[in-house]
This record gives structure tokens, sequence and C-alpha cells, in this order.
């Protein structure tokens, strides 16, 4: 069993965008009554963090959109776009979430754990440097990258993003770096309307943007092939010295935003492929953290079958979360003929030995 830490906190909670906005507490409010079962919860360890100084944000994000952001501190209400809302204590959940990947860095590089999942809101991929969007004011793992790098000393991160919708925050943020591959696998076209399989990365970062857009309807065994025949031998060619996955729940087979049809076997899976090649390339370095996912059942069970592949023991939660062997079986022989993973391939491919 490995020492799996969960960064979670009520500020996490507290943020609130309005009521009917599909980004609400109750998707870490289910998460939180699972974890309260004490056989659920002895199988973790949960540190304490503290939230990032305007500095560690600021290694991702402009000054004024770090003053933007604090301006909404203690108001009812403000809106820093269209579709990101904000509440009182919503600055003090971002900064705070921004501390726990940070943190989540530290304890994770220092060996003190083995892995871990950061259980935080508001989610991050799609913040820009000078801009808050798509439910996202800060973000949290390009700041995590970019601290892994710039205060850590590593060379090479490797960020997975599987999401139902493009990172572009987080593309955008190591376009041009080569110490960054970043892979994502999203719906496309969709919003936020950029990760054409043709955007591979510019000067020193060329190829190191690797996208998968994906038309919908995509399911477990396609997601198993992607993992299997792209995103892993990526990571075993790249070597990274750490992995940070971008986890979205919206690619649930029921979820309200998107039309992919992955299961909660799925989530199990892409989470022990990162877990083996974690353990094959990094010591087992791996931090995941919660980014989109609006059904409240995949947020609830798939959270709970990405913890159970992380700390490698089966969680006894009242509800199906554990993959059997089987199945585990089935994925791992996955082979998906699909136009859009090929084509994803072939682009890869001439960058990459795939």
């Amino acid at each position: 069993m490995r020492k799996t830490a969960i960064f979670n906190d009520p500020l996490f909670v507290s943020h609130d965008p309005g009521f009917d906005h599909p980004e609400s507490p109750q998707r870490l409010k289910v998460i939180n009554e699972v974890l309260a079962q004490e056989q659920v919860k002895e199988c973790f360890v949960y540190p304490e963090f503290t939230a990032a100084s305007h500095k560690i944000i600021g290694m991702n994000h402009s000054t004024d959109l770090v003053n933007r952001v604090a301006e909404t501190a203690g108001k009812i209400f403000d809106a820093l776009d269209p579709d990101t809302k904000t509440s009182p204590d919503s600055y003090a959940a971002a900064v705070l979430a921004v501390g726990a990947l940070i943190k989540g860095v530290d304890l994770v590089l220092s060996g003190e754990i083995d892995n871990g999942f950061a259980l935080v809101r508001p989610p991050g991929h799609h913040a820009e440097k000078k801009r808050s969007m798509g439910f996202c004011l800060f973000n949290n793992v390009a700041v995590a990258a970019r601290y892994a790098i710039d205060n850590c000393g590593l060379q090479r991160v490797m960020i997975v993003d599987w999401d139902l919708h493009h990172g572009n925050g987080t593309q955008n943020s190591f376009y041009e770096s080569e110490k960054v591959l970043y892979v994502s696998t999203h719906q496309f076209p969709y919003y936020p309307g950029t990760g054409d399989v043709q955007e591979t990365g510019s000067g020193k970062g060329k190829g190191y943007t690797v996208n998968i857009p994906l038309p919908g309807y995509q399911g477990d065994e396609d997601y198993a092939t992607i993992f299997n025949d792209i995103i892993v031998p990526l990571g075993r060619e790249y070597k990274p010295e750490l992995i940070l996955v971008s986890c979205g729940f919206d690619i649930y087979s029921a979820d309200p935003l998107g039309l992919m049809e992955v299961s909660v076997d799925g989530f199990a899976y892409l989470t022990r492929c990162m877990v083996e090649l974690a353990g094959e390339v990094c010591e087992g370095r791996l931090l995941v953290t919660l980014e989109g996912g609006y059904d409240l059942t995949a947020q609830r069970d798939g959270s709970m079958a990405v913890l159970s592949e992380l700390c490698g023991k089966k969680l006894n939660t009242g509800h199906p979360v554990n993959l059997d062997d089987k199945r585990a079986a089935e994925l791992r022989q996955a082979k998906s003929q699909h136009p859009a993973i090929a084509q994803a391939r072939s682009v890869a491919k001439k960058a990459w030995k795939l």
C-alpha cells in the first residue's frame, strides 16, 4: 500500500459561483461524505498546507490578474468573465488551491508521500497568464509545474490532462518550453476552442504539446487505447521527473456538459496507467488535481476509483469503485481503431518514437 495524501480544506467548499452554476460546492461535498467514512479515511494521510503567496502565483500569472482576483475577496458577488463568478471566499479558496499543489510537489519530491490527490476548488486549467476563465481563477497545475522547475530544479515535468475540455491555460503556459510535456485528451471542437491536433508547441517547445482531440462518444476502450499506445509511451520516452494529472470527471458517460462515455472503471484504469508510468520513470512521483466534472455520481465514485489506484488498496465505500482484474486485463488489451486516435498518434510520431 502506497502513502497517498489527500489535500482538502473546508474553504474549497466555500467557493460558490452562484445558484445553478455547474461548478457547485456539491461537487466536493459528495466526495467529502465518502472520505468521512472511517474505513476510507484511514487509508490516506492529510497534510497541512497554506495559501500560495502572490509571488508563487506570479510564476504563471500577471500581477494585474493576481490583483484582480484578490479584489473579489469579501465581495458577495463578482464576475471575472461570463462563466467565472466569485463569492466572498473565492479568492481565499483560489490561493489555497494553489498552495495545496505546491505542498504536494514538495512532499512528493521529498519522498514524504508517494503520491497525492488535491481535491481543490476552484479548478484551474483554463486560467491564462492574464485572464481567469472557464470557472478557473488561477491555473493550479501550471503554477505547480513552474514551481517544480524554477524552485525545485526539475528539468522535465509531464502534465496529463484528461478533462473533457482542453486546458488552454496550461498549454499556453508551456507552449514554447521543452521542460513541460503537456498531453491533453478532450472533446473537440468544444469550449474553449483550442486543442487542435496540429497545436504541437513552438520554438524549443515544438513537439512538447500533444493534443488528442476527440469528437465525442468515446468510452473506456478508446481512452485505454490512447493511454496504452500514446500517453504511456510518450512518458517512457520523455522520462519526466514528476507527473501531474489534471483530472476531470466530465468525461463520464452521464456528465451534463459532455458527450464522452467513460465509466468509473475507466477512471481507475487511466489512474493505474499513470501510477505505473510514474513508478517506472520517476520514482512514483505523481500528483493528481481535480479539474471539472458535473455529475455527482462521477465525482464521488470517480474520485474514489482514482484514490484506490493511487494508494493501491481496494476501498470499501459502499459503491462500486474498484477495478477488477478481468476488466483491467481487457482495457490493457484495448485496440480502438477510432480515426481521431490514429490521427493524433500520426502527428505525435513526427516528434516521438511511437
